[in-house]
């Protein structure tokens, strides 16, 4: 597929609706890994069908793989760029993909039948865009949609499907995931129904910006308040107070985290609880060669 020569240097190529076919990054430098890093966690694995631009090893489900369940994936899996707002997909339509971000973190958003819409919960490099796949629905009244522009991979839905089914690391590791994403989803409820502005702020501040460390994050007030599910102005006023306490810098879109420490002390537990259970998914005290072990 052609891409002409301004797009190509671009996160925004992809289109507005993704789930209608990825179309796959072009391979140009985009200043990112260029293949495996064996310092990136447990797998050192490599594989000449990947070879530049992003890295699938900078999502933490792909890397926590062994090499051989990593290898018959290896081939299939495609670099997509995506850019801040692309949809993955809309409520109830059928999935075509399942997606790893490496560097893009994408929202999970639950639509109501007036449009509005709340973020319940968010997928970055610790996770996967489309568990309902394997979960044997393949559709979702959620949507998805990117809130901070990156790469992922995808890997079609029934390869995806096929590596599930086979019974080794990949479905302890999905199987866990999904529990760390109800935990979110849980949380988020408890969260926005007992909680203040500035507390749901500070906590998805912080989330935001474990998915994307040392990043700016590119995002309006309005698309805020979208991810919160409340008024704009109850996020202005709440992202004023945080910017006077010197814990945040807002202009033009862009948000910038100067003091994290100060923003932990404004969250509220929900932060802590989801951070504990992010870093539990890869903290299993079976080793992978169990694992795989087991499941032979």
């Amino acid at each position: 597929m052609a891409v002409d020569a301004h797009n190509a240097m671009t996160l925004t190529m992809l289109g507005p609706d993704l789930s209608r076919g990825l179309r796959p990054n072009p391979g140009q430098n985009s200043g990112q890994n260029s293949g495996p890093n064996p310092n990136s966690g447990t797998n050192s694995n490599t594989n000449s069908n990947i070879k530049s631009g992003p890295n699938p090893f900078d999502n933490r489900l792909l890397n926590s793989l062994p090499s051989a369940e990593f290898d018959l994936l290896a081939e299939h899996l495609e670099p997509v760029a995506l850019a801040l707002g692309d949809t993955l997909y809309e409520p109830n339509q059928q999935m075509r993909y399942a997606i790893f971000p490496t560097s893009a973190v994408v929202s999970l958003h639950y639509v109501t039948v007036n449009g509005a819409t709340a973020e319940i919960a968010g997928v970055g490099q610790e996770g996967v865009v489309g568990i309902a796949l394997f979960m044997g629905g393949g559709t979702t009244p959620s949507s998805a949609v990117v809130h901070t522009a990156g790469y992922a991979f995808r890997l079609d839905r029934h390869l995806f499907e096929a590596a599930f089914e086979r019974s080794g690391a990949m479905q302890s590791l999905l199987l866990r995931y999904t529990q760390v994403l109800m935990a979110q989803v849980s949380q988020a409820a408890a969260c926005n129904r007992y909680h203040s502005i500035e507390q749901q702020l500070c906590r998805w501040l912080l989330l935001a910006q474990d998915r994307a460390p040392g990043r700016d994050l590119v995002m309006t007030q309005e698309m805020v308040a979208t991810m919160l599910g409340v008024r704009r102005e109850s996020v202005t006023d709440a992202a004023g107070k945080l910017q006077q306490s010197g814990f945040i810098r807002y202009r033009r879109g862009h948000i910038t985290v100067i003091d994290r420490k100060g923003l932990e002390t404004r969250a509220c537990e929900c932060y802590v609880v989801l951070k504990k259970e992010l870093d539990r998914l890869h903290e299993d005290p079976r080793s992978q060669k169990d694992l795989t072990t087991a499941s032979v």
